[in-house]
């Protein structure tokens, strides 16, 4: 069994290979827009996870997750042998590519966020301009002492 953090320092090496891969050395357009976020190594150095996000050509685009997973597919032997190149591991890991959901999810939770604050503020308002629900002054005054007897 390996060591973890000799597991974490290769995924971090890994990480940076093939993004670097990506970036300049294929060709392939369907990969342009896809973003390395993420590497994970089993710690007997034999599976590598890449965690990948894809964005759309403009802000407003809906991104091309299938593009991107078939252009990552058919380079994945390419980026292997770049990865056991740049590594210079005994057994280069297989690589696996996994579409990374966290950065959907934390928009969601940002818009879930947004939405509870501004129901807060909606129910801080309502509360100010409320009457109160008995008497306005519902403590006993120095007026109210002399009436219990």
């Amino acid at each position: 069994m390996a060591d973890p953090a000799r597991a974490q320092r290769l995924a971090k090496r890994i990480s940076t290979i093939v993004a670097s891969a990506i970036a300049s050395e294929i060709k392939d357009p369907r990969l342009a827009y896809v973003t390395v976020t993420d590497t994970r190594v089993t710690n007997d150095l034999h599976d590598a996870t890449v965690y990948y996000t894809v964005m759309g050509e403009s802000i407003d685009a809906e991104p091309d997750y299938d593009a991107a997973a078939a252009g990552l597919a058919k380079a994945t032997g390419v980026l292997r042998s770049k990865v056991g190149a740049g590594t210079g591991v005994r057994f280069t890991p297989t690589l696996r590519f996994v579409l990374d959901t966290v950065p959907d999810a934390a928009r969601q939770m940002e818009e879930l966020v947004a939405r509870a604050r501004a129901n807060d503020e909606l129910v801080a308002r309502r509360r100010a301009e409320a009457p109160p629900a008995g008497d306005a002054d519902p403590y006993r005054s120095a007026d109210d002492a002399g009436d219990d007897e």
